[in-house]
Order: C-alpha cells, then structure tokens, then sequence
C-alpha cells in the first residue's frame, strides 16, 4: 500500500502557475506508475498526466505544452507543475500510483480554482 498526500492547490488567475506536490508514504523508486488526474464540478475524472517508470510520460491533449509532471525519488515525491492555467483546468486535482499497474491508490485530492 501507499498513501498520498496533494498540496499546493489554490485559487490563481488566467495565466498563472501553480505547482501541486504529492507526497508518498514510502519509496517511489520502484513504483511503476505515478499521475495526477482531476474532476470538475458535473465532470468525470479525467487523465492529466502520468509518469511511467520515471521515463515515459503522457499528457491530456488539453494540458500539452502548460504542465509538466516530475517525480523525486529521493523526497518520494511527485509533482505537476501547471503554467498557462485557463479557466477550464478549475477542478480537483487527484495524485495517484500504482506499484504494478493494477491497484491504484487515490490521494484525498486539492482544489485548483482559475478565476480573475
């Protein structure tokens, strides 16, 4: 098993930045998969990034070129850096891993408000 915990959530304007972390209750080295998902209000949850084994990495075509997804392995941490934020990336914001590719585990989310 592993537990996450998100933070870096908040409320930021059209175009801005915000960089959400998520902390591992143990190592990540080996954890095959490790990615950041998210719902809207009256949306399902969605794929935004994933990070395969520290090498391979996907991106919702709607996030492609404004954020990124990294992982640390020395601080068990993953990130998303989010730059360009637009309106439409308001939701909450799901970091989640899966040792083998099977089992997911889920954090408790954090909430990213895009608003002037």
């Amino acid at each position: 098993q592993v537990q996450l915990v998100e933070s870096g959530g908040g409320l930021v304007q059209p175009g801005g930045s915000l960089r959400l972390s998520c902390a591992a209750s143990r190592s990540i080295a080996s954890i095959y998969a490790m990615g950041w998902h998210r719902q809207a209000p009256g949306k399902q949850r969605e794929l935004v990034a994933d990070n395969l084994n520290g090498v391979i990495m996907h991106y919702a075509d709607s996030v492609k070129g404004r954020f990124t997804i990294s992982r640390d392995n020395a601080k068990n941490t993953v990130y998303l850096q989010m730059n360009s934020l637009k309106p439409e990336d308001t939701a909450v914001y799901y970091c989640n891993a899966s040792p083998y590719g099977t089992t997911y585990y889920w954090g408790q989310g954090t909430q990213v408000t895009v608003s002037s």
